[in-house]
């Protein structure tokens, strides 16, 4: 279903289309490709929305930290806004302490995109497209992006990102959903189980940009390579903690970077018995505990969102990945296509 949602303070329309399969209901703006709400069923014969978000497009075009929004170009952060490729220096705007945080000031987030719904066997979903000129937010070539929203029979969340090029560029297309499994309302998460599959982490400098060094987490507060609580080393003495007020890192797994999902990590909520499973192409995952939510924002529920109220597990190349050769490349030339998949699976 599609319907008008809002304006923006240009007068750009904002449409939302709502999905429903496999008892997961979930709602789309074309503004940012934003999930503004996912629902799952609560046992009661109703729903729970478990992602943060906004009623009002006003709210989302002037005070949204990224809540649901499809990130571009570039995932996370490249330092000083600066990166070289085959010997031409390109400057980006900065927007994060002197670094280019997602994409820039006006990343893929703060676009409209193309949608199209459709219905393929017994999946449901979107078609998000928009072109990104040459140029734009200082990235070079044109970026022609596709990115596929599919619920499937069982409720799954798919996301499938296409990019190709006209000239040599970096890609890192991510899905910034802010996940509370007790409900968007429910308050700290730091009683959510957490499990990741990475022996590894990038550890960051005070500009939260990784420092190049593939550490251990053993030991650390980044080891969640068991089942662990999100709260239950976050008041730990680690200057990294320190850094990012809790965790903003990226976490290096495992499996590397892979041609299918495979399975990376498991959040479950204790009270309700929630579990959100990832699978992803990815070779990283940003996991950020909601260190900067501070109280001024309100959400669909009418609560205000504090410190903590919400964990993103953004998949991922690494940050800061034009500058580190030794990082999985997201290097895109012409005649390439990007392709990334992350599904989201859920359970009661």
């Amino acid at each position: 279903m599609k319907e008008l949602f809002g304006e923006l303070a240009d007068g750009t329309k904002v449409h939302r289309w709502s999905l429903e399969n496999g008892g997961t209901r979930l709602k789309v703006l074309s503004y940012g490709g934003i999930v503004q709400s996912l629902e799952l069923p609560d046992g009661r014969g109703g729903h729970t929305n478990v992602s943060l978000g906004f009623d009002t497009v006003e709210a989302y075009e002037t005070s949204s930290p990224y809540f649901g929004a499809i990130i571009g170009r570039y995932g996370n952060r490249i330092a000083k806004g600066r990166f070289s490729l085959d010997g031409e220096d390109h400057v980006l705007p900065v927007n994060d302490g002197g670094h280019n945080l997602h994409g820039g000031p006006e990343g893929f987030d703060r676009r409209i995109w193309d949608v199209e719904g459709f219905t393929s066997g017994s999946d449901v979903g979107l078609v998000l497209r928009r072109t990104s000129p040459d140029g734009e937010m200082g990235y070079p070539g044109t970026l022609t992006v596709r990115v596929t929203y599919t619920l499937t029979a069982r409720g799954d969340w798919r996301i499938d990102y296409e990019a190709t090029t006209d000239r040599a560029t970096v890609v890192n297309l991510t899905n910034h959903v802010y996940w509370n499994l007790a409900g968007e309302n429910g308050g700290s998460v730091h009683d959510h189980v957490l499990t990741v599959a990475a022996s590894r982490y990038t550890p960051v400098d005070a500009g939260l940009v990784p420092t190049g060094e593939l550490a251990g987490v053993a030991g650390t507060p980044f080891d969640f390579r068991t089942p662990k609580t999100l709260g239950a080393d976050l008041r730990r003495e680690d200057p990294q903690l320190l850094y990012a007020q809790g965790i903003d890192h990226n976490m290096v797994l495992d499996k590397g970077l892979t041609e299918r999902p495979e399975h990376i990590a498991q959040l479950r909520e204790p009270v309700s018995g929630r579990t959100l499973s990832i699978a992803t192409t990815e070779p990283g995952v940003q996991l950020y505990t909601g260190n900067f939510l501070d109280g001024t924002l309100v959400g669909t529920g009418g609560l205000a969102y504090g410190r903590g109220d919400a964990v993103c597990l953004e998949t991922q190349h690494f940050p800061d990945s034009p500058n580190r050769p030794e990082f999985p490349s997201t290097l895109l030339r012409p005649g390439g296509t990007y392709r990334s998949t992350t599904v989201h699976s859920f359970n009661m």
